[in-house]
Order: structure tokens, then sequence, then C-alpha cells
């Protein structure tokens, strides 16, 4: 039994509405795979800042500790603030910080009081240096830890260089502590390894305000920040900061890169490793000053990879489905083929059977028909036993040919000829039947055979060819088709043409499926016209 063609239809469409369902959810699951993970890395990359900054405010709540201690006892400041470092060791418990130092204000022309301070915490002269035009200076008398690449710092002014005097001099008007810009580091003079640095200041005011003789000397600042004694300090190594404060953590990120300070003209001071296209930015707060930092932690199979893997992992189960819908339709349709073309050879067996005994019947009445026909054309038993037996011969030879397909094409002429000269036309007559060279293949051969044969058969039987009117053959090709046409005319009566005799059914069979073509029949007026139209395949060929 065939399948419904709505039920077909409507499970195509279930199955393409399935795989689209199972397309739009793997479509689904990639993104949250891929914002997912984005968002994860970000998490991290907030971590990692988040380090950096919870350290550099420990370094500062240092620098605070030493201020509060400096001002508590300004006179005995060194020997206590050494003493206080040395119990704290911040390079231990805050690593990242080169030091934390004091540099005091002093007059430009009046240096004698800090190096009094560096010779009573260092136990030998050192001198204050570089001289300079500015009217003030601040030079280093205290940094720990005391090591070789620290002492070198000592005495040092730092309020002689640009930078350093820029951020000491923020430092002082807001009383916060300030960052200086990217440095060359005293330390780094005799480094055979130069890393970028910078200092974080905090300012110690004079409170209240000391005499211009008194030691350490308080210095005017522009108004209305308060008069200054000195500076706690803290440089950095950029190099070393990093990697004391994210240690292992730097072989879990692809790539890592710190900006002193926003946008694309902040100077590069860090970088490892290589940052790629997926990089996250997080800010870093550097004291009153703002770094960026940016990290790219390189996981592109699972920032790309996973999502791209889900999508078509669920790209082909939604094709997979497809397919097997397109598979199991495939097999019902041959079935479904097999079915109808078993249906169709037991009724072509079915009409061969039933041809048989018709042709069989119609066999007899031709004969008997051509028989008759010559007997009325002859007037001796010798003449009619001569032209019959020659028209069945040619019965015969006309049947051999078409069975037996002892050539590769035949002729249509010859076939209608031959149809008509069994049905007893003279040569006259014969003559006059033509029309362009059509040549048939086997199965045409038989087809058309057989169907002029029927019409002979019918015509003999009951129209012009039994001599009881007129009958006009001919075709022609018409594009790529063959037409012929069989008229009668000047009939006794006009054929009836209601209903298919068996005969009738069998030229259709034939007309249609073995010459996939088609035919026309119309009567009236004492006439019968047959049009008989097909594909011309040896001339496609």
């Amino acid at each position: 039994m065939r399948p419904s063609l709505w039920a077909d239809r409507l499970m195509a469409l279930s199955v393409r509405f399935v795989g689209l369902g199972i397309l739009a959810a793997a479509l689904a699951a990639a993104v949250a795979s891929f914002f997912y993970n984005k968002a994860q890395e970000d998490e991290q990359a907030t971590r990692v800042a988040m380090q950096v900054n919870v350290r550099l405010r420990d370094q500062l709540a240092v620098l605070e500790g030493v201020r509060a201690l400096y001002q508590s006892d300004t006179a005995a400041s060194g020997p206590g603030v050494r003493a206080f470092l040395a119990a704290l060791r911040p390079q231990v418990r805050a690593p990242g910080m080169q030091g934390v130092g004091i540099a005091v204000a002093i007059q430009q022309d009046t240096p004698a009081a800090a190096e009094a301070q560096l010779r009573e915490n260092y136990g030998r002269e050192i001198k204050v240096w570089p001289r300079t035009s500015e009217p003030i200076g601040f030079p280093i008398v205290l940094v720990e830890p005391d090591n070789d690449r620290n002492r070198g710092a000592l005495g040092y002014d730092m309020y002689s260089e640009p930078i350093r005097r820029e951020a000491m001099r923020r430092a002082w008007q807001t009383g916060q502590p300030a960052a200086s810009g990217i440095v060359e580091l005293i330390q780094e003079r005799n480094a055979q390894h130069k890393q970028p640095g910078f200092l974080i200041y905090v300012p110690v005011y004079a409170n209240p305000p000391v005499a211009a003789d008194a030691a350490p000397s308080a210095v005017p600042p522009p108004s209305p920040a308060q008069p200054i004694e000195a500076f706690v300090y803290a440089p950095f190594r950029i190099e070393n900061l990093m990697r004391a404060v994210l240690g292992n953590q730097l072989d879990t990120v692809d790539g890592i890169e710190v900006y002193a300070g926003e946008g694309p003209s902040a100077p590069l001071v860090f970088r490892h490793g290589k940052v790629g296209w997926d990089a996250h930015q997080e800010t870093l707060r550097v004291a009153d000053r703002r770094w960026t930092m940016r990290l790219s932690y390189g996981r592109f199979i699972d920032r790309l990879g996973r999502p791209l893997a889900i999508l078509l992992f669920g790209a082909a189960l939604a094709w997979l489905a497809v397919q097997l819908h397109r598979m199991q339709h495939r097999r019902l349709g041959a079935a479904q083929a097999l079915a109808d073309e078993r249906t169709r050879h037991a009724e072509d067996r079915e009409l061969m059977m039933g041809e048989m005994a018709h042709r069989m019947k119609n066999a007899f009445a031709r004969i008997g028909a051509l028989a008759r026909i010559t007997l009325r054309e002859v007037d001796s038993l010798e003449a009619f036993e001569a032209k019959f037996d020659g028209r069945l011969r040619a019965l015969s030879d006309s049947k051999q040919m078409l069975v037996t397909g002892a050539v590769d094409t035949v002729d249509l002429c010859r076939i209608v000829r031959r149809e008509l000269d069994i049905a007893g036309w003279d040569a006259q007559r014969l003559a006059a039947v033509e029309g362009p060279d059509v040549r048939l293949d086997e199965e045409g051969a038989q087809a058309i055979a057989l169907a002029v044969h029927e019409l002979v058969t019918n015509s003999v039987k009951y129209g012009a060819l039994g001599g009881k009117g007129d009958l006009a053959v001919g075709w022609r090709r018409d594009g790529g088709d063959v037409e012929l046409s069989w008229i009668e005319s000047g009939l006794p009566e006009t054929p009836h043409i209601e209903s298919e005799s068996f005969g009738t059914q069998f030229i259709r069979s034939l007309i249609e499926r073995q010459l996939k073509g088609q035919w026309t029949r119309a009567a009236a007026d004492h006439g019968l016209s047959i049009v008989i139209r097909w594909p011309d395949r040896v001339a496609a060929a």
C-alpha cells in the first residue's frame, strides 16, 4: 500500500525541525561555552591584578608605618627606623620592593645636617650629591636593607631629577602617596641586567614647624601645603616586583604586559611571553597612578576550539538526522518502487495474456477477412491460392522482423506499408503513403507495429479497410516528436468511441508505456480520426 504523501511531508518537516532544533541547541551551547570560558579568564585576570594591587597596598602600609615611626621621634629616627625594618623584614613579608628609605629636606647650600645623619646611620662619611640649581633638595639619608646595591644610593638628592621631583611635589601638595614615572634607579648604575624602575613617595610634614637652623630643616612648600620635613619612599625594580608578586603564576599565562599608564602612549615596562588577540585588560593602582596590565592565556582550544567543537558536533547530529530520514525515505521509496514494478509486471503479464488470446482471435478474423477480400478479387482457385499465400507470408515476415530484432532500427514507413499491404492495398495506394524518414528502435517498432496492426484489424472489421470508406495515413515531425495520423472517412455510420474495447486499451497501453507518448481519438460525420504522438528517441540519440 502506498504511504500517504501528507505523512511523508509531515515526517520530512518534523525531521527538519528536529535538525534545526539540534543545530540551535548546539549554537546556544557553543555561545554559552565561549562566554563561560571568557568569564573564567576574566575572573583569573582580575585575580592576578588584585594580587598586584594588594601587594602594592601592603607595601604602602609599610611606608605609612615608617612615616608614623619617623614622626614619633625625629631625633632618633635613623636607628629606630633601621631597627623597625630589620624586625619587620618587608622584603620577606611583602617582597617586590628594592628597599625602604628616607630622604630629608635641606636647603641646597646647607647639606651638613643630612651628612651628619648619614654618618650617624652608617658610621662613615657620605656626601650629598649631586649639586643642583634647585633651592632645596631631598638627599637619601637612610635606605634599608643595607646591601651593596642600596649603598650606592646614599646621599643622592632625588629632587635633582625631574621625574622624581614631579612625584615628590605631587605627594607634598596632596599629602597622599605618589608614584613617579619610569626612571633608572640609582641602584641600577652597576647592575649587569638593568631594569626599569619607579618610586613611591610618602610625605612627612613638619608639625609644628621648626626653626630654619634646626636639624633636619623644614622646607616651606607652595601654598596651601604644609612645610615638609622628609619623604619616606620605596624604590621598585619592576621585573623583580612582578616576579615576586606573581611567582609561578607567570607560567600559567601565555603572555603578560604591563604599561606604566593608560592609553596607547603608555610605555611598556614589563613583558613575559606573548600577548595574543584575546588579551584581558586590567588596571593596576600604583599609589596615585593607574597602570595597565594585559594578560593572554592562549587557551585557543578552550576559548574557541571547544565552542567550535560543540557547534560542529551539533551540526553533525542535525546532518545525521536528516541523512537518516533521507535514507529511510529512499528505502521506503525503493520498496514502493519495487512493489509498483511488480504490480506493473503483473498487469503487463495479464495484459499480454489477454492480448495473446485477443491477438489469436484477431489473427483468425484477419485471415478470414483476407480470404474474403482475396476471393472478391480473383476468379479462380489458383489465383486465390497465390495471392492469399503471398499476403499471409508477408504477415509472417513482418511479425518475424519485429520479434527477432534482426535489425537495430526499423523504418516507420515499412511497418505502415507492410500492414496496409497485408490489408489489401495495391502498390499505387501504398506508394501514396509517405512521410519523413523516421527510424524506430526495437521497442518502438514493436509498439508501432502492434498499434498499426490493431488499427488495421479494426478497420478491416468495421471501417475503411473493409471496403466501407476511405483511409488516409501519414506522419510528420513536430519538434522532437513524431505524429502519426489515421483518418477514416465516408463510413456507413459514425463510430461509437464512448467506451474503449480491449484492443483500444491495448493500443493506449503500448503508446503510453512503451513509446512514452499519447494518442487522441475523435469521431464525427461518419469519420474517425486517430493521432498518435511520441518522442523520437532514435533521432535524439
